[in-house]
Order: C-alpha cells, then sequence, then structure tokens
C-alpha cells in the first residue's frame, strides 16, 4: 500500500537545511555540463566565457605573463559565477526532491482483498494491483490504492490527506465515490474498483511533481528567455566591437578583460535565477498542500481576473451549524434543545457540535457526559443517517427527516406533518432540517443554516484591490444566493446554476480577455474545470474532477483558490522585480567599469569615474566578483519571492520600479567601491 504523507508534509524545509545544501553543491558541479546549460543561454555564456579565459591563463602560465595572477583571479570568479547561477536553480530543484524523498520513505505494501474473477476473495499484495481490478474493504481496512466505490457507503477516515479528524462518506455512484490510496474505511463495507496502476497512483503523481527537475519552462518564462538571450548577442556584438575601437585609441584590453565586460553587462542575475523563481513558485503551492500539475498553471493563477466559487464550503462553512430550535405542537423549546444535545454529546460532526453549542448559548444547558447517564451510544451509519443515545429509558435519536420519521413508526410512534411542513420550510429557505425524536414521540426540528466563513467579506474585498471579480456560483434560488451574496460581499452570483451555466460563464468571460479560475470536486464540475484558466479540484472529489483541472487540492478547502492566486501574483512580481533588479544592475555598471577601463586613453572619462576606483583592473575585478556575489545575495528572495501586498497593477509597478529598479541602479556602486577598495588593500590588482 502507498501510504499518502501527513497533513502538511510538504511544509517548506529551511533554506539553510544542510541536506538541501549538500545536494545543492552537488547539483552546482554537474550542471557545468555544457549540454545542460545550452538550455540557458546567458549562464551557458558565461562558461564559455570562463572557458576560453582557463585556456588563456594556461598559455599565460606556459609564457611566464606578468598578467598571470590577475587573470587567474578573473578566470576563477568567472567559474564562480557559473556555479553560484547553478546554485541558485540547484537549491530549488533539491526543496522539491527533498519533499519528493520524504514522499517515497511513506510508500509501504499491505494486502488487498481483491475478487476474483470466479467470484472469490484472494488477498494479493497492493503492489499487485492494476486498474479494473475490484477490492473489498471493510471498517479498519486501508484501503490499498485510488480507486472508486462501485458498491456500498462508508465513512472514512481522510486525515492523512486532510489533517481533519473528522471522517467524510464516501458512497457509489455520486460527486463522493473518489476513494485515495492510504486512507482508512471507519465504518460499513465497500466495493471499490482501482483506477491506478502500480507505479501510477495518486502518491506517484505527488513525487514526479514535485521533484521539479523536469518541469517544463512556461510561455512567459521561454518569452524572458528569448529576451535576455537577445540582450545578450546585442551586448556580445557590442564587446566584440570594442577591440578594433580600443586599438584604434590605444588602450587595447585583454581578452579577459573583454569576457569580464561582457559577463558584467549581459543579464546574468535574472538569467542565473530565472528556473529558480519558476521552480520555487510550485514549491510554494505545495507548501500549501495544492499539486500544480504545471508552472503555467501557477502563473495563470497570477494573472486571474475573475473567480468562481462555490457557496458552500467556500464562501459559507460548509458543514451547516445549528441555528435554531424549532419545537412541534406540546413540546417546549428547551425540551427539544436538551434532547438534540443529548443526542449530541457523542457527536464529533461539526454540525453535532454546533447543535451543543447552540443549546448552551440559548438555554444554559452544559455540556454533560454519556457516562453519568450510563448511556448508550449509537454511532452515525451512512445507511441509518441517525445518531443518537439509549439513557435512563429513552432513545433519543437525531438525523434526516425522513430517516426519523421511519424510526418513530418503527417504534410504533407517529409522526404529526407539522414536523414535514417545518422541514420543508427550511429547506425552501436553503437550510437543512434535522429532526429530534424521542422513542414514539417526534420531539421537532433543528434548523442547520450555511454560516458565511469569518473573515470571508474581507478576503474577498482584498481580492477585490487586486482587480479580481468574485462571482459566487450556487444552486439556491435567487432569493437565498442574493442574502448570502451580499453578507459575503461578493461581486456577482449565479443561482440555481447548472453545469451547463458554469460552462458558459466562463466561456462568456475568456471570450472578453478574461482569465477565469474556478473550484469543483463532482463529475458534474469537471467540464468548468477543464475550461477554467486555473481549475482547482478537490481531493476528496471524484476522479473525473481531478483529471480536469490544472491543480488538486490535498486539503479539499475550496478556499485556498483565494491563497493560489495569491501565490501566482507573487512568482509574477518575484519575477519581473528581479528581472528589473538584474537589467538596471547592468546599466548600472556602465558608469562603474567604463571610465575606469579607459580613462588611460581617455583622461576625460576620469570625470565620470564618480566612485574613484583606483585603476582599469581593480574596476573590472571588482565588477566581476560584484556580478558574482549578487546572484548568491539574491537566491533567498527568489525562493521565498517577493512579499505580496494586495494592490492595483498601477501600484505594483511603481512598488517595483521604485524598489527594485531604483536599488538595482544604486546597489552596484556602493557594492563595486567596497570591493575595489578591498583588492586595493590586498595588492590583488
Amino acid at each position: 500500500m502507498e501510504a499518502l504523507l501527513p497533513h502538511k508534509l510538504a511544509r517548506s524545509r529551511p533554506l539553510a537545511d544542510r541536506e538541501i545544501l549538500h545536494r545543492a553543491l552537488r547539483a552546482s558541479l554537474l550542471k557545468l555540463n555544457p549540454a545542460t546549460l545550452a538550455n540557458n543561454p546567458v549562464i551557458f555564456t558565461v562558461e564559455v566565457g570562463a572557458a576560453v579565459t582557463s585556456i588563456l591563463l594556461v598559455r599565460d602560465v606556459w609564457a611566464g605573463s606578468a598578467d598571470t595572477a590577475f587573470n587567474l583571479q578573473i578566470a576563477l570568479w568567472l567559474w564562480f559565477t557559473v556555479l553560484f547561477a547553478n546554485f541558485a536553480e540547484a537549491m530549488a530543484e533539491a526543496r522539491g526532491k527533498a519533499q519528493a524523498d520524504t514522499l517515497r520513505r511513506t510508500k509501504s505494501d499491505t494486502t488487498a482483498k481483491r475478487l476474483s474473477p470466479g467470484g472469490g476473495i484472494e488477498n494479493v499484495s497492493a503492489s499487485q494491483l492494476h486498474a479494473g481490478d475490484v477490492v473489498i474493504c471493510a471498517a479498519g481496512d486501508l484501503i490499498p490504492g485510488d480507486g472508486e466505490v462501485v458498491e456500498g457507503v462508508a465513512t472514512v477516515d481522510e486525515s492523512v490527506i486532510t489533517g481533519e479528524s473528522a471522517p467524510v462518506i464516501r458512497e457509489s455512484g455520486g460527486d463522493r465515490s473518489a476513494v485515495t490510496g492510504g486512507t482508512r474505511v471507519l465504518s460499513d463495507q465497500i466495493r471499490i474498483r482501482i483506477t491506478s496502476n502500480p507505479g501510477a497512483t495518486f502518491l506517484d503523481r505527488m513525487i514526479a511533481l514535485v521533484e521539479g527537475a523536469e518541469r517544463r519552462k512556461t510561455p512567459n518564462e521561454i518569452a524572458l528567455n528569448i529576451l535576455i538571450a537577445g540582450l545578450t548577442l546585442i551586448f556580445l556584438l557590442a564587446v566584440v566591437t570594442l577591440q578594433p575601437f580600443s586599438q584604434y585609441a590605444g588602450a587595447v584590453p585583454s581578452v579577459a578583460v573583454l569576457v569580464s565586460l561582457l559577463v558584467c553587462l549581459i543579464p546574468t542575475t535574472i538569467g542565473g535565477l530565472l528556473s529558480a523563481i519558476g521552480i520555487a513558485g510550485m514549491d510554494r503551492v505545495m507548501q500549501h498542500n495544492v499539486l500544480a500539475m504545471s508552472g503555467k498553471a501557477v502563473e495563470a493563477a497570477g494573472d486571474v481576473n475573475t473567480l468562481l466559487l462555490d457557496k458552500t464550503g467556500t464562501i459559507t462553512i460548509g458543514n451547516r451549524q445549528a441555528v435554531e430550535f424549532l419545537p412541534l405542537a406540546g413540546v417546549t423549546a428547551r425540551e427539544l434543545a436538551e434532547a438534540a444535545q443529548l443526542a449530541s454529546l457523542a457527536d464529533e460532526t461539526p454540525e453535532g457540535r454546533s447543535v451543543v453549542v447552540l443549546a448552551k448559548e440559548k438555554y444554559e444547558l452544559r455540556g454533560r457526559g454519556l457516562a453519568q447517564y450510563e448511556a448508550r451510544f449509537i454511532p452515525f451509519s451512512a445507511y441509518t443517517r441517525m445518531s443518537g443515545a439509549d439513557l435512563n429509558g429513552c432513545s433519543l435519536r437525531k438525523g434526516a427527516s425522513d430517516a426519523i420519521t421511519q424510526f418513530v413508526k418503527e417504534q410504533g410512534g407517529h409522526v404529526p406533518e407539522e414536523l414535514k411542513e417545518i422541514a420543508g420550510r427550511i429547506a425552501r429557505q436553503g437550510g437543512t432540517p434535522l429532526a429530534v425524536a424521542n422513542g414514539q414521540r417526534a420531539l421537532g426540528v433543528i434548523h442547520l443554516k450555511d454560516v458565511v466563513k469569518g473573515g470571508m467579506k474581507d478576503r474577498l474585498a482584498q481580492l477585490r484591490r487586486m482587480g479580481i471579480q468574485t462571482v459566487m456560483i450556487t444552486g439556491d434560488n435567487p432569493l437565498t444566493a442574493a442574502a448570502i451574496a451580499a453578507e459575503a460581499g461578493v461581486d456577482r452570483f449565479l443561482a440555481q446554476a447548472s453545469p451547463a451555466d458554469k460552462l458558459n460563464y466562463i466561456r462568456n468571460e475568456q471570450a472578453e480577455g478574461r482569465l477565469v479560475a474556478m473550484t469543483g470536486d463532482g463529475t458534474n464540475d469537471a467540464p468548468a474545470l477543464a475550461q477554467a484558466d486555473v481549475g482547482l479540484a478537490m481531493n476528496t472529489g471524484t476522479m473525473a474532477a481531478k483529471e480536469a483541472g490544472n491543480m488538486v487540492d490535498l486539503d479539499s478547502n475550496p478556499t485556498k483558490l483565494i491563497e493560489v492566486v495569491a501565490i501566482g501574483k507573487q512568482l509574477l512580481i518575484t519575477r519581473g522585480a528581479l528581472t528589473t533588479f538584474s537589467i538596471a544592475n547592468d546599466v548600472a555598471k556602465y558608469f562603474a567599469i567604463i571610465p575606469a577601463m579607459f580613462m588611460t586613453a581617455y583622461p576625460a572619462l576620469g570625470a565620470l569615474n564618480v566612485m574613484g576606483l583606483h585603476n582599469s583592473r581593480s574596476a573590472v575585478l571588482a565588477a566581476v566578483i560584484f556580478n558574482a556575489l549578487i546572484i548568491v545575495a539574491l537566491v533567498p528572495l527568489a525562493l521565498r519571492g517577493v512579499k505580496y501586498r494586495a494592490g492595483s497593477a498601477d501600484d505594483l509597478l511603481r512598488r517595483n520600479l521604485l524598489v527594485y529598479g531604483l536599488g538595482g541602479l544604486i546597489a552596484p556602486f556602493p557594492g563595486i567601491w567596497l570591493i575595489d577598495r578591498l583588492i586595493h588593500s590586498l595588492g590583488l590588482a
């Protein structure tokens, strides 16, 4: 059996983790392979320059040249530049590989009860199960692999995935039929059709996704790579033309100096950090227990204009809360509340706990232990749809109104028509009726209602400030939908929405040039999830939904989409910020290096040597060292991401230019100045 990791297994590991550092250092050396670096034109150019400088260094050593010490330093720092760029990408990959290793350690094998063609049951290793096999799982059994329930209904403990202790119902023929290997059956018995082959389970897909090493570049990354490759080509031509120009001026720089100038002017900073930014973005999504099927999905989340949110479980709590006790004629509200509370004392579901809390708040009925009543607890069953307790000669039951009606009749009692009327009224209001009975006597109804999640209005307002329109999707009637939409603060709502309505809404938004994100868990959500630019499927949903979406939330928390959007925006902002910094950084180096290089031939350029660099050699060496070290300094920022603050696109652009554009222009001056002073004091140039 392939047991899934505990909740939040993908939690971020420290940047200074020794195992990750060792893995990244080894990978940095392996990435020196030119065939590997060829995918990164900027760093490949640096490696070629380092190799040429190293070859010429051997010649200088052989000839006993006076420039040997200087050229050796240039060669070493050029190689360090390549290694540091490799290290940035290797660090991001190592974090993913460390997570994948943790996942692999959770894999174990167990025995599955497989139905044979003859109808018998055979015990086989879970690793021998193939797609199409049917297995039987009873209470206490671990589910041996990913599959769908084809017969029966049971409660399943999925805490190994979600971290939630409350069990969930899995049944055949509905949207709650998908099960995941490693979860445990708590009640009843089900038959499961395995949907994955060995090595192709959900856990295996998780391992492949978090590895990151084979991550395909997104369209934005490809476009940016083309841009910086073009800049590299332009600077290469510019530096090559300096040779005849310098010769004419009588100040011919060495090949090492020209290579250094090229490396300092091309966008090496963003070239070295670009892949790390993308991999780290997917890693941050994984830290939130969301599997992104591609980097493109994460990027698309950052560009989303419209967010479709299901009402139940997203806008509202999902587990409906008790808000009112409605007694039948001849029954006091306090009597109903007391019976409902006693029947709920051993009910650990959110609904059951809310009944206890409501009785305490309204009628000051304190929670009591069942032991003092010598009670026999009646556990909830997916078949009976009831729970309760037998105590002091009373048979208290709480559950679905039709189930309670049948229970009362079986006890020889009669259910008044009033209970049906109250239950119908609650249902028409969008609530859920929960009936209560004591043996032959029906007592009344508990009104369970959707409750808007705390802080939801603020979160939706934050999305509005980000320029994202929120749309609530619900099957409720327009009046109920309007009330909840107003309370939650969504921009629009789509009431009584069918699968076709969702799909058409998404298509209309996309036709107007907007990017759409939505969540879903059912088979009926699959078409809309596939059509949406960002489709976040719930892990507890059907296989059809998970296959249609480009993200899967292991926690099955629909509000996670809001966090995913923020992570996507953080990814885009980080890439934009570091690109801005890199280009501004290169522009500043013009003024740091060029005057010092040519002021011997053109003394007038000395006026531009504002930093007072000692000579051309110390200026070039200082610039090369700064160019290498700035990559290392920015690795933590690339991996953690630039802090995202909600705001308009104009505000974000203004802040980006102010902080990273201006910072990129300023940083080289004090940095190169300090390194130049250190080089001069040590007599290195």
